[in-house]
């Protein structure tokens, strides 16, 4: 029962590590930006689920609510904010390897290196 109670945290470590190794091993710089798309997801799971406190609520202060335990909604809006930037850099990473496609005639980054090498 304790193992399936941190559940989100395997989940994390295991979309870090295929992140990563993907990041690192491929020569494909499509393959890559996915495996940064993948390892960021895996931080947004991260700081989400560090952020749930047992019992808490909306921090919604109403009259007579009495003593409650208050969720902090600043870690949901920093991830909504990385969410944005994450599309703007992945739309801006495309773009630039879809240039590099059209330059080079490939997106295997060891075949562009040895191009500029070569010139």
């Amino acid at each position: 029962m304790k193992l399936l109670g941190l559940f989100n945290y395997w989940v994390f470590a295991v979309l870090l590590m295929i992140g990563l190794y993907t990041l690192i091993s491929k020569q494909n710089l499509v393959k890559k930006m996915l495996a940064l798309a993948i390892f960021q997801s895996a931080v947004f799971l991260f700081f989400i689920t560090m952020s749930k406190i047992e019992g808490g609520t909306a921090p919604i202060f109403r009259a007579g609510a009495g003593e409650q335990v208050f969720s902090n909604p600043l870690p949901q809006v920093l991830i909504l904010t990385a969410i944005v930037v994450g599309i703007s850099t992945m739309a801006l990473g495309l773009a630039i390897v879809v240039r590099l496609y059209e330059e080079y005639g490939t997106i295997e980054d060891d075949e562009i290196l040895a191009m500029d090498r070569n010139a």
